[in-house]
C-alpha cells in the first residue's frame, strides 16, 4: 500500500489492525509470552543495527539545530536497549489479565454477576522524539491483547522502523499476526489526522510528545484520548525534614535527567528550613549548571552561594515544564500554602514531600490532586518500569479509566458477565 495516498494507505491500516486485535483478543497467555521473549532477544541482538539507524536521526537532528534535550530523548544508548529488553521480559513473566474474572456474586435470582478484563481493541498511538516508546507500546500491546497503531516522530523514523521489524519478526515467531503491531511508515502529518478520526478501526488514541501536540490531538480527535499535557512536577521541602536526605533526593528528582517528564520543575521550602536547606542545594545547582528562578525570598538566601544562577521569577514560572536545567525555587510558610500552591500550578503529574512528619505526610498524600503522589523519594521514579508495570504506554493525568503510568490494566476494559443455571427473570 502506497503510504502517500494518506486515506487510502490509513484505511489500509485501520483494517488490518481491527483484523489483528480479534486474533490478539484471543491469542493465548503463552503466545504473547513467547512473542516478547523473542522480541527482548532480538533487541539484545541487533544492538549494531539499531545503533546505525539511531545514529541517522541523530546526526539529521544535530544537522537541523535541534535543542540538546531533544536529541537527547532521540538517543538509543546501549542502557535503553537493556531497559526495554528487560521490560518485555518483566512483561512476559506478569500475570495475564485478559480473560480475568472478578467481583463474582451471587443474586438472590440464582444468576452470578462479575466482570471480567478484556482489551480495548485497537489503540492509536502518537509519539514525539523517543524511539524506545516503540517498544514500551509494542510490548505493552501484545501482552494486553490489543493491536496498536503506532506514529513516531519523523525526527526518529529509521530508529523506530529498524525497531518495529523486530516487533514484526517476533510478533511472527510465536505465530501471532504481523499487523498486531504497525507503525504509520509516512512523516506526513495528514496521516495523524487521519488516525485520530477513525472511530471504525480505532478505540482510543494515545499522545505522548510535547503540548502542542496532544492539546491539538485532543482537539481534534473522534476517538476517545488518554492524555497528560505537561509534567510540571513539585518537590516540597517540609519544615520538619532529614536535609541530608532531602538534598540527594532533591538533586535527584531534577539533575538526573532533565528531559523527562517526571523530572522536578518546581522546588517549594519551608521558611522554617530555608536557612539550612537553600544555600546547600543551590551549590549542587550552581555546581551542575542549573539555573534557579527565585522569588524574593529564596533569592535573598542564596544570593552569597558562588556561582548561583539567579533569575527572578515570574508568575509563568511556577506553572512551566522546562525540560532543562532550569528549576523554579519558592519559600511556603506552612503545608497549606505548598499544596494550596501545588495544585494551582501543578500538571496533576507527580509531585513528592520530603518529611519526617507522618501526618503531613498523609495529609500531602490526600490532598494533592496528582496522578503520582510521592513521599521522601524522588520524582524520577514516577514510571512504568519503576513502578513494576514492566513498561509504560505513558503518564495520564486524566482521571477516568486510566491515571498515572498506563500499564497492562489501563490497556483493558470490564465487561459484565453473568453466569446462570436457565434462571429467567420474574
Amino acid at each position: 500500500m502506497n503510504p502517500t495516498d494518506i486515506p487510502a494507505y490509513m484505511a489500509h491500516v485501520g483494517v488490518a489492525a481491527r483484523a489483528a486485535a480479534t486474533t490478539m483478543a484471543a491469542a493465548g497467555t503463552a503466545a504473547k509470552n513467547n512473542a516478547l521473549r523473542a522480541l527482548a532477544r532480538r533487541l539484545r541482538e541487533a544492538g549494531a543495527d539499531l545503533a546505525d539507524h539511531n545514529e541517522l536521526d541523530l546526526a539529521a537532528a544535530r544537522a537541523a539545530g535541534l535543542a540538546a534535550p531533544l536529541v537527547d530523548r532521540l538517543k538509543l544508548t546501549p542502557a535503553v536497549i537493556a531497559t526495554v529488553a528487560e521490560g518485555c521480559e518483566q512483561l512476559a513473566a506478569m500475570p495475564d489479565p485478559v480473560g480475568e474474572i472478578t467481583n463474582v456474586k451471587r443474586r438472590p435470582t440464582g444468576i452470578s454477576v462479575g466482570q471480567m478484563r478484556v482489551p480495548l481493541g485497537v489503540f492509536g498511538m502518537v509519539y514525539e522524539s523517543r524511539p524506545n516508546v516503540t517498544i514500551e507500546a509494542a510490548s505493552l500491546a501484545i501482552k494486553s491483547g490489543n493491536a496498536a497503531i503506532l506514529r513516531g516522530g519523523s525526527e526518529a523514523l529509521h530508529s523506530n522502523l529498524a525497531l518495529w521489524r523486530l516487533v514484526q519478526a517476533a510478533l511472527v515467531e510465536a505465530g501471532l499476526p504481523a499487523d498486531a503491531v504497525q507503525l504509520v511508515e509516512t512523516t506526513d502529518r495528514a496521516a495523524v489526522g487521519r488516525l485520530i478520526a477513525m472511530p471504525e478501526y480505532v478505540d482510543v488514541i494515545i499522545p505522548r510528545g510535547g503540548k502542542g501536540l496532544i492539546e491539538r490531538i485532543s482537539a481534534e480527535a473522534r476517538v476517545p484520548v488518554i492524555k497528560h499535557l505537561d509534567g510540571n512536577c513539585h518537590v516540597y521541602v517540609d519544615a520538619e525534614v532529614d536535609i541530608d536526605q532531602a538534598l540527594v533526593v532533591t538533586d535527584n528528582a531534577k539533575t538526573q535527567k532533565y528531559s523527562p517528564c517526571n523530572a522536578a520543575e518546581s522546588l517549594l521550602v519551608h521558611q522554617a528550613q530555608a536557612a539550612a536547606f537553600l544555600p546547600r542545594i543551590g551549590a549542587i545547582f550552581a555546581a551542575k549548571g542549573v539555573e534557579m528562578r527565585v522569588c524574593p525570598a529564596s533569592k535573598a538566601i542564596m544570593v552569597a552561594v558562588p556561582g548561583a544562577q539567579l533569575v527572578d521569577a515570574t508568575e509563568a514560572d511556577w506553572a512551566e515544564e522546562y525540560l532543562a536545567p532550569v528549576i523554579s525555587i519558592k519559600l511556603v510558610d506552612s503545608l497549606d500554602a505548598a499544596i494550596a500552591h501545588i495544585n494551582r500550578f501543578g500538571s496533576h503529574h507527580t509531585d513528592a514531600i520530603l518529611t519526617t512528619n507522618h501526618p503531613n505526610a498523609m495529609r500531602f498524600l490526600r490532598e494533592v490532586d496528582s496522578a503520582s503522589v510521592m513521599v521522601n523519594a524522588s520524582t524520577r521514579f514516577a514510571d512504568g518500569f519503576e513502578y513494576g508495570l514492566g513498561a509504560e504506554i505513558g503518564i495520564s493525568t486524566d482521571k477516568f479509566h486510566a491515571r498515572g503510568p498506563v500499564g497492562l490494566e489501563g490497556l483493558t476494559s470490564m465487561k459484565w458477565v453473568v453466569l446462570g443455571q436457565g434462571e429467567v427473570r420474574g
